[in-house]
């Protein structure tokens, strides 16, 4: 497995609660961490190897810390675990992947302001829910829905998606059967 942490050490450490530290120990074997993936995404990669972590390491100025990133098969996957629902995860994604891209461009060398085109790991923002709110299985968040209103037919120029999964007990069994570290049967929850 390679691994490409980034440790902006110009920033102190930021705390973190139990809970959100918990995912990312729990997902911390390559072979786990491509089971979620697998889960999530309908695929069937076999080779953990083939993972390469990215996890964002000291980053004060966001006051938190991104719980999993990797990239997969030209994916940049961005995986957080949240105990309340957060409709503001697509900004946090946003400044993530804003971070993630940066170090993948210096790490790959690539000139972004030549005239010819780039291409980058496609982003997916996944978000595991397990707290006690009553949440759908799946919800979709957008940068988009936070915008201020503007009169006229105007688009913003930029979105992101935050694909929010609920954990908890009696949601997402086909998920939670397919990847079984989500699931803690002597909770009787998700995760």
């Amino acid at each position: 497995m390679k691994s490409n942490f980034i440790n902006t050490d110009e920033y102190p450490e930021a705390d973190r609660q139990y809970k959100d530290r918990l995912f990312r120990f729990v997902f911390q074997k390559p072979e786990d961490l491509l089971s979620l993936y697998n889960a999530v995404n309908g695929t069937d990669y076999k080779d953990p190897d083939a993972l390469e972590i990215n996890t964002l390491g000291n980053v004060l100025y966001l006051s938190m810390k991104n719980d999993i990133s990797f990239l997969v098969s030209g994916t940049l996957n961005l995986y957080e675990h949240q105990s309340t629902c957060n409709p503001n995860m697509p900004m946090r994604g946003l400044f993530y992947f804003s971070k993630l891209y940066e170090k993948y461009i210096a790490v790959q060398d690539i000139n972004i302001y030549s005239s010819a085109a780039k291409t980058f790991p496609f982003p997916r923002h996944v978000v595991f829910y397990n707290g006690t709110a009553e949440e759908p299985d799946r919800k979709v968040l957008r940068l988009s829905d936070l915008y201020e209103t503007v009169p006229g037919d105007s688009h913003p120029s930029l979105e992101c998606e935050t694909l929010m999964l609920n954990i908890n007990y009696g949601h997402n069994r086909s998920l939670m059967e397919k990847c079984r570290r989500l699931w803690t049967p002597a909770s009787g929850t998700g995760f």
